[in-house]
Order: C-alpha cells, then structure tokens, then sequence
C-alpha cells in the first residue's frame, strides 16, 4: 500500500509542476482526477486491512479446525499413544460397526451397545455371568 501511496504523491507533484491554472479545462479535470485517485487509494487500503484481519482469522480457523480433525480423526494405532488400543464389533441385528477403546474393556463390568438400533453387541463381568444365567433358564423352559 505504501507503494500506491508513493505513486499517487509522485502523480499530485508532477500535476503541481505542470503549473496548471485549476480553473481551466485542464486544470479542473487533473484535480478531479487526483481527487478520484486518493479516494480509490483510500478504498484499496482499507480492503487492504480487512483482507489482513479475515487472513490471520482463517489461519485461526484452520487451525482450530486442524487439532480437531486431529482429536476426531486420530488414528486408532496412533504412533505417539502406545496404550491406545480400539476394537470394532459389528451389530447382528443392523451390522453398524460400534467401537470399543481398550480402556472401557478393562472395566469390570460393561455393556456396549450398538448407537444405531441399542441392541447389546457386547457384555462383560457381572452382567456377562447374569445374561449367560438368564440364557440357560431361557434353554430349560423351552425343553
């Protein structure tokens, strides 16, 4: 912008060095031309600014945007996380595919259901030895 600027005052002191009468022809349409071209470098500078702010916030955006793609989308093997561990079951009544991290696998007692139809897809501990209990009573009355 400081380019223009320069431009414009090397314009106005070769206008001035012209010697020109501002009430003739001539010196009427240079003077409305340097009027026309300040303004027009008044507007340029100010886009110039709001150019710079909405840069330095979409860089910030991008960024935010970046970390979290990166916390979404991380790699379940992720190199930098040695314990991370996740395990997919698919669902037999929809056949979505519902993750587990390892974590809530070394919990006790779990229930993991399937987000899409809340069917049980997994059952550990406790509530593991209740369901296989409540099978056999379901196996004996139907004998």
């Amino acid at each position: 912008m400081d380019d223009l600027r320069a431009k414009l005052a090397y314009l106005k002191g070769l206008s001035e060095g012209l010697d020109l009468d501002e009430n003739s022809k001539e010196g009427k349409l240079f003077a409305q031309m340097i009027f026309l071209l300040e303004g027009m470098t008044d507007v340029v500078d100010d886009l110039q600014e709001d150019y710079d702010e909405l840069y330095e916030y979409v860089e910030a955006i991008d960024q935010d945007l970046t970390d979290l793609e990166d916390d979404v989308y991380q790699e379940p093997f992720d190199e930098d996380e040695e314990d991370f561990e996740e395990f997919s079951l698919e669902c037999p009544d929809c056949h979505e595919i519902v993750y587990v991290d390892g974590d809530t696998l070394d919990e006790e007692d779990i229930e993991v259901l399937c987000p899409s139809c809340h069917r049980v897809v997994f059952v550990q501990g406790e509530l593991w030895e209740e369901d296989e209990a409540e099978l056999e009573d379901d196996e004996g009355s139907q004998e």
